[in-house]
């Protein structure tokens, strides 16, 4: 029976999603295999990796399209890629951030970059996401998935593929919504809000509407299509278009909630295979992308009378080439890199836009347009027991908005690692890595315009962008140990970051409350796997991390570095009964958050720990179904922390509501293949 790959180290799951593999390819990067295997039972990416790699946690807003952070580090600092296309959301509050512009069940593979190692995607600092669809194949093939759950959650699938040598096609589309989830003590989200409004009357404002309290959650509909032509042998040309329809998102612990969230992707590529010896392949892409995005406060009390809605749109287009040349067992790629994002949003009271008093803006920003020009090489060598990867990139970044009271702004920077593993044997390796990124301030940073507070009888607007901003630097070390054998991996690695210049905020500022700041962040991640029988494995997985700013803000006195969670684990069990059917038990716990950033909205978070329960069974090869339980004692708590760079409930400059994680969940998932 073939040794399964244990539930720990892989992805995907929202409280329980369908196996997938997880391949150690390079000690880098996290590989995640054959993700679009099987329909999941949620689109949210976010949850899921949060749960499953170690180095990656979540910032729980709602009950889908959440953040994540890698070693504590998110927004801009790390970088997401989908076929090679970056999605910008538009929110400036990460309602929309760029995993929720994929569902799971697009997705073929995944890497997850834990540091400053790849020079191909412009803003990698800190780490990020590459992230593959599923293809087109030339064998005509069909799936159906069904997925069940607590709360009246429902989802249908399908995906169609075939074609033939010289033109291949997919579709794929998706349909799920979900009513609110319940945590622990049996609250809804609305009930949420509710009862910290108790606890804080001045925001009875911000409860749901007696109408809208029992509302759904969510509704998402997504649609994926490709076509792959080969014109000629070793050319072949990719078409894609991806559509995603979000509707009636609640946000509860936000001031807003999202009316709608529309994004639409396009992709072309043209590449070239086996050139010559020399020149083995080029590879030519251009991508668009367009997120529109409007929050309102319809379904709030406050709405009843004065509904205030902040309208943005955020638009993406970018164009690369890639040559990979083959020069005496060397492999080396050249690149050009360019891209271009348009961010623009508009308030708006009553369907009325909002004008300053003073300034007469009426944008939260004023149409910032952000043009990257860049070049990069990568290099991979293998020198005896040695393996050598380095990588180097230049870039020209230029920022601007309309709003001429506000800067323009250039940034230059350079870019450069080098990751050596040693093989000290077939099952033995330590590797050592040194790198160095920037990453430019993004147009929320610079120029953003807060229409504070919401609703503001004035119109008055608050600018919390600081159009001064440096570019943040992250220099990192990092070094492990892994060893691979038969019936036992494990897999150690420590990092050390130094970030000079990092884009931080300070609450107690009047104005441009974003500030340059040095901070370090250092930890490690451990990731192990035992393989008791063919049947039969173990698998654990831990993550500790600690960031510290190297002196306090002005005014403030704590020196904790916001979203770094403190020690998190899982534990699981994995049997395989039958031929691709698998009981799992897996227990995931959290430490105390009791080192946080007080000064700056953070708040100390109790420990935690949850077990979750799941069978998935293969009828045959053309069906199978899964039945799980997750947070099977129903515990109450919060996983994500309030940091202010996110607008969230707030009585006072302390007490921020907290979001409580789902309750028990129960599922069902059934798959169908043709």
């Amino acid at each position: 029976m073939k040794k399964i790959i244990p539930l720990s180290l892989i992805a995907l799951s929202l409280l329980g999603a369908e196996e997938t593999e997880l391949q150690s390819i390079n000690v880098e990067s996290t590989y995640i295999t054959e993700v679009a295997k099987k329909a999941q039972t949620s689109a949210d990416l976010a949850d899921a990796l949060s749960s499953k790699v170690p180095s990656v946690d979540m910032s729980r807003r709602s009950g889908i399209a959440n953040d994540i952070l890698i070693r504590g580090q998110k927004r801009d600092n790390i970088s997401i890629e989908v076929d090679g296309t970056k999605v910008c959301g538009a929110c400036p509050n990460r309602m929309d951030p760029p995993v929720s512009h994929i569902l799971a069940s697009q997705i073929e593979d995944i890497e997850v970059i834990e540091g400053p190692y790849d020079v191909e995607t412009f803003g990698t600092m800190s780490g990020g996401l590459k992230i593959k669809t599923k293809k087109p194949v030339a064998k005509t093939k069909a799936e159906l998935n069904f997925g069940f759950g607590a709360w009246g959650y429902n989802k249908i699938g399908a995906t169609v593929s075939g074609g033939n040598d010289k033109v291949r096609v997919l579709v794929s589309g998706s349909h799920e919504n979900s009513e609110q989830y319940k945590d622990g003590n049996g609250n809804t989200l609305a009930e949420q809000v509710k009862n910290y409004a108790t606890i804080n009357p001045t925001l009875a404002g911000s409860k749901y509407q007696t109408v809208y309290e029992n509302m759904d959650a969510y509704t998402k509909k997504s649609l994926m299509t490709k076509i792959f032509i080969n014109p000629l042998q070793n050319h072949e040309i990719r078409l894609g278009y991806t559509a995603n329809r979000s509707d009636n998102v609640l946000y509860p612990n936000s001031k807003m909630d999202a009316i709608f969230d529309d994004s639409d992707i396009y992709n072309v590529e043209y590449e070239i295979n086996n050139i010559s010896d020399l020149y083995k392949d080029v590879r030519l892409q251009y991508y668009s992308s367009k997120v529109t995005h409007p929050m309102s406060t319809e379904y709030r009390v406050s709405g009843a009378s004065a509904e205030m809605v902040s309208s943005l749109v955020s638009k993406m287009e970018g164009l690369k080439l890639i040559n990979t040349f083959d020069l005496d067992k060397t492999n080396i790629d050249i690149g050009l890199d360019g891209s271009k994002r348009t961010w623009d949003g508009q308030y708006y009271k009553n369907d009325v836009m909002i004008v300053d008093s003073a300034t007469k803006s009426s944008t939260s920003i004023d149409n910032a347009v952000t043009e990257n020009m860049a070049i990069f090489t990568k290099v991979e060598k293998k020198l005896g027991d040695f393996d050598l990867k380095l990588g180097a990139r230049y870039d020209s970044t230029d920022i601007e908005n309309d709003d001429l009271t506000q800067r323009a702004n250039d940034y230059t920077g350079f870019n450069a690692h080098i990751f050596a593993t040693y093989n000290i044997n077939p099952e033995n390796k330590v590797f050592l890595g040194i790198g160095q990124a920037k990453r430019v301030p993004d147009a929320r940073e610079l120029y953003f315009k807060q229409n504070a507070p919401l609703p503001a009888p004035a119109g008055r607007i608050k600018v919390t962008g600081t159009d001064t901003l440096e570019q943040t630097t992250n220099k990192q070390i990092d070094l492990g140990y892994q060893i691979q054998s038969e019936n036992f991996e494990f897999k150690l690695k420590a990092f050390y970051s130094m970030l000079n210049d990092y884009i931080y905020y300070n609450k107690d500022l009047a104005n441009n409350n974003f500030v340059n700041i040095d901070a370090t962040i250092y930890g490690m991640e451990v990731t192990s796997t035992y393989y008791a029988s063919d049947a039969l494995s173990v698998d654990a997985s831990l993550a500790y991390k600690v960031g510290e700013k190297d002196k306090a803000l002005i005014g403030q006195t704590d020196t904790d570095l916001a979203d770094i969670a403190p020690l998190r684990g899982t534990l699981a069990l994995n049997y395989e009964y039958a031929a691709d059917s698998v009981v799992k038990l897996e227990v995931q716990a959290s430490d105390r958050w009791d080192n946080y950033d007080s000064d700056n909205g953070e708040q100390e978070l109790a420990g935690w720990a949850t077990a979750n329960f799941k069978i998935k069974h293969a009828v045959n090869k053309k069906f199978d179904f899964s039945f799980g339980v997750n947070n099977i004692t129903d515990a109450t708590y919060a996983a994500s922390n309030t940091y202010v760079d996110l607008i969230l409930l707030t009585s006072g400059s302390t007490n921020v509501m907290l979001l409580n994680e789902p309750g028990r969940y129960v599922y069902t998932n059934m798959d169908f293949k043709f």
